[in-house]
């Protein structure tokens, strides 16, 4: 086998290893053809990755001019502990105040900035709705998927 192959994670590992990841990093381009990266909240279900951003923002209107962007997820420190994950994504732009609200709702539960309880109290209801009325909700949906898993060599580089 390949060392390539010796590394690479299986579907099921990439979804738990983004589920364990707190930041994804965001490659769009620009303009002038230049990459933009950002580092990014995120909600998830399975390899399907959601996150919001003000209208305005120089990701947004690179993604409304051109749809497809890639993500990055890492962890470890030293070469036999590196693991990661890159998607090469399509992108949908979520407009509708629900979808924007849900993505929100759910950042804020993922990352602590609320509880589902906390979520309850119309004051707070009112208080996403009015964050969530500046930004669009972002659906990234891999198309090609690379990933790796140093760990797996077992100190054989």
């Amino acid at each position: 086998m390949s060392r390539r192959g010796q590394i690479t994670m299986t579907e099921d590992e990439v979804v738990e290893f983004i589920g364990q990841r707190r930041v994804v990093v965001l490659a769009t381009v620009k303009p002038d053809g230049r990459p933009h990266l950002v580092p990014m909240w995120f909600v998830h279900d399975g390899p399907v990755i959601e996150v919001w951003s003000y209208a305005r923002a120089q990701k947004t209107r690179n993604l409304r001019r051109d749809p497809r962007a890639t993500l990055l997820l890492e962890a470890g420190t030293g070469y036999s502990e590196l693991r990661g994950v890159s998607l090469e994504c399509d992108v949908e732009l979520l407009e509708s105040p629900e979808d924007v609200e849900r993505i929100g709702t759910g950042l804020a539960v993922r990352y602590g900035t609320a509880s589902p309880l906390d979520l309850s109290d119309e004051q707070a209801r009112a208080a996403l709705r009015a964050k969530a009325a500046k930004r669009v909700g972002i659906r990234f949906t891999p198309t090609r998927t690379i990933s790796w898993d140093h760990r797996k060599l077992g100190g054989a580089y």
